[in-house]
């Protein structure tokens, strides 16, 4: 059998309330079987982004502040109810309607770096957007998230602990800093070896299309 060829690590950068990053990730693991079926092999790392940089420690109530950023609640429900039916063309079944608050998120990218230091970062990513997006879950709260983390395999109280102090909160803020100085803007946005490639959850031939032509491209460069 041939040895699959390394592609290397693809970053992602996200929110974990931001919708199209759902989608997004969908569309990179569709992506990612592409690749492997052309003996490619990724790691993929996830990384912090506030869609809401100065939202309170405590969230807003959803329906006040869907109002204030879209003009008014019918606006902001079009918006949903697009958001869902692109959300199950990829096979997610959002319930948006069960969301009451809009969360801080750093304590969320808190946990996806912890996640992260304990190989788990993929299914506590997946468990995060479920969570939010199809459960309604208020993941600004702290046994809220220690519930999701346990989810994805995490040790609950530990996570519990971690919440409870300050770790990885500069961290965290940071990458989310780091991201807003190399430009981006919005996300899902991807980087292959550190280049930022794209943002947006393009369809998955798309992205496997641009990651390959991007491996050659730093491959040659190497050479």
């Amino acid at each position: 059998m041939d040895q699959a060829h390394p592609v290397g690590r693809i970053d992602v950068i996200s929110d974990a309330i931001c919708p199209w990053c759902y989608i997004g990730k969908r569309q990179l693991e569709r992506a990612l079987d592409i690749l492997a079926t052309n003996q490619c092999k990724v790691a993929v790392a996830w990384h912090p982004f506030q869609l809401n940089p100065d939202m309170p420690p405590e969230g807003v109530e959803r329906e006040k502040y869907r109002i204030a950023k879209f003009g008014s609640l019918e606006r902001s429900k079009q918006l949903d109810q697009r958001i869902t039916e692109t959300a199950a063309s990829v096979g997610l079944e959002f319930h948006l309607e069960k969301l009451t608050r809009t969360p801080n998120t750093v304590n969320a990218h808190r946990l996806i770096r912890f996640a992260g230091q304990k190989g788990l970062q993929d299914a506590v990513v997946e468990e995060l957007f479920e969570g939010y997006f199809c459960k309604g879950a208020d993941i600004g709260d702290s046994k809220i998230l220690a519930d999701i983390g346990a989810e994805g395999g995490l040790d609950r109280a530990e996570v519990l602990a971690m919440l409870a102090g300050d770790e990885g909160r500069k961290e965290v803020l940071a990458a989310d800093q780091m991201a807003r100085n190399a430009g981006i803007q919005g996300v899902p946005s991807f980087a292959l070896q550190g280049h930022v490639l794209f943002s947006g959850a393009v369809p998955a031939e798309e992205m496997a299309q641009t990651f390959r032509r991007a491996w050659e491209i730093l491959k040659n460069r190497a050479a």
